[in-house]
């Protein structure tokens, strides 16, 4: 999203959009945390499970757990293409974190913690 695209939807309804945009989530890691998150998915691919290289590996490297067929990385979860598109979100979402921190409408959430955390703290942002 662009800021001129922010700009409508917090101030009108746009088509889809049944009221403006009121509060917007930034989840905070590190770019080295996600490349290491990211590049090291692995997906079985028919059923949809997914592992990873460090946090969560099959019993057998590369391997399914159930069914024991082969496991796939998407071609574009790696170092460089990640490092790329995360330079690229930098530059176009530096100016919208402003922008919707002006709003007052931003909520940043520290996602290097774990998800149970991190789902406790966007619950306590839109319970109040």
């Amino acid at each position: 999203r662009r800021v001129r695209e922010a700009v409508v939807s917090t101030q009108s309804t746009g088509e889809g959009q049944s009221e403006p945009l009121n509060n917007v989530v930034e989840f905070k890691v590190k770019d080295d945390i996600l490349v290491e998150r990211i590049s090291g998915r692995m997906i079985h691919q028919s059923s949809g499970r997914t592992y990873h290289e460090v946090f969560a590996p099959p019993k057998v490297p590369m391997t399914d757990d159930v069914t024991g067929e082969p496991l796939m990385k998407r071609p574009d979860d790696n170092a460089t293409v990640l490092k790329r598109r995360l330079d690229i979100y930098h530059e176009q979402t530096a100016p919208l974190i402003e922008f919707y921190q002006k709003k007052g409408i931003l909520r940043s959430i520290d996602a290097m913690q774990s998800p149970e955390k991190v789902f406790k703290d966007i619950s306590a942002h839109f319970t109040h």
